[in-house]
């Protein structure tokens, strides 16, 4: 209990939950050691636009590609916890992880393989508990509630499920709710089990950063920071006030009971997506007139293969969107929400030129990306997959960068 404050832990309804978040321990790096089990305990990364595949060699053994060796422009998708302890994490610049570990091991994305053990540990753990939220290809949240046996035994349960199913270890959490079992999973990490209930909110949540809490992302994280709030417990003992003058009422009052680790979001067995975009990075920075005629394939490309992420999922869309980030890394957003749905690659290139025509083309590109959102499930609306074709329109015109 933080000094001079009433326990708000105390103030809660509703019947008792037990919700488990499930978080599988460097899923793409651990597929890969599957593959490669001579890799185990070694530095590695998977991620680059064109990372090499290892090499066989005349005495059967492998060579693998290094970090010091990459060429290019690419981020790491992910890393084995023997890289992270270097400082290489997801999200990081090759370039600069290759500072970092230059003799870490690199191999290239494989999603088809990842996607297969998605499937198998899913299946795995619907067999046990078929309450289940997907939250992505690693992570799931499932609602224990209902189910015989106590927590501690269901968790071994699933953990040794998955593990048959796969042979990876995961990280699972149960706790009254998804926002305290998505910050338990990450507690024991890698291959562990986390047991938490209310009395545990003061000795092993509030001492923690506020990043932390799913939901707290780098802008309101500098917001709080510059109020003197760092961890979870300073920001339970900030007031609802103080909070709702800073970030509005809304984020305000969540802010207050996500501290206090209160959550009755239900697990949500089945979700309809909000969005569907494709992007691509550059393997150098392009120019919008030097670069015209590459720049316009691959924003064709980016149009084709989203419509056919559309046909797939059964989706159309009212909103088309484009990304750019440029040179110098700001980001730049722009959107056009049409009078009727669209799928057709030509109808979302259309739109998207729109969009590029508002956008500020002033400087050198190193990503592309094309989204459609407000979508609908798909019917008789006619559309037509026709190719796309036409140069990529260059209008310059102002604009407000993305957040």
């Amino acid at each position: 209990m933080l000094p001079g404050m009433a326990d708000p832990l105390l103030i809660r309804s509703g019947p008792r939950r037990r919700i488990a978040h499930l978080d599988m321990d460097a899923f793409y790096a651990s597929v890969e050691l599957l593959r490669y089990p001579e890799l185990g305990g070694q530095p590695l990364v998977v991620g680059g636009r064109r990372s090499p595949w290892p090499l066989p060699q005349a005495d059967g053994s492998r060579r693998f590609a290094r970090l010091r060796d990459y060429l290019g422009r690419g981020v790491i998708t992910t890393s084995t916890y023997e890289a992270r302890a270097l400082g290489v994490f997801s999200g990081m610049g090759i370039m600069k992880a290759a500072r970092l570990a230059p003799d870490a091991v690199l191999l290239p994305v494989d999603f088809d393989a990842y996607r297969h053990y998605s499937r198998r540990f899913k299946a795995a753990v619907a067999g046990i508990a078929p309450q289940l939220e997907d939250r992505g290809i690693d992570e799931i949240y499932i609602d224990l509630t209902d189910l015989p046996g106590d927590s501690l035994a269901l968790a071994r349960h699933i953990k040794q499920a998955v593990w048959e199913a796969t042979g990876l270890t995961c990280s699972i959490a149960v706790a009254p709710n998804k926002l305290l079992a998505k910050i338990g999973s990450n507690l024991d990490k890698p291959d562990g089990l986390t047991l938490l209930d209310w009395a545990d909110i003061p000795g092993r949540i509030w001492p923690l950063g506020v990043r932390k809490i799913n939901g707290i992302g780098p802008k309101a994280w500098g917001h709080l920071t510059a109020l003197g709030i760092t961890t979870i417990g300073e920001l339970a003992q900030a007031t609802p006030e103080l909070l709702c003058a800073r970030f509005g009422r809304s984020y305000g009052h969540w802010l207050h009971r996500a501290s206090r680790g209160l959550d009755d979001r239900p697990v949500l067995t089945r979700s309809e997506p909000k969005s569907v975009s494709r992007e691509t990075t550059f393997e150098r920075d392009l120019d919008p007139r030097q670069d015209r005629a590459a720049l316009s394939e691959a924003f064709t490309a980016l149009c084709t293969r989203l419509a056919e992420d559309l046909r797939g999922k059964g989706y159309l869309g009212r909103t088309v969107g484009i990304k750019l980030r440029f040179e110098d890394f700001r980001t730049l957003t722009r959107d056009l929400t049409l009078p009727a749905p669209v799928g057709a690659a030509i109808q979302i290139r259309r739109a998207a030129g729109e969009c590029l025509k508002r956008a500020p083309l002033d400087k050198r590109l190193r990503l592309l990306g094309v989204r459609v959102s407000a979508l609908r499930p798909r019917g008789d609306e006619g559309a037509t997959d026709s190719p796309c074709q036409g140069e990529l329109p260059l209008g310059l015109g102002g604009g407000r960068e993305a957040d």
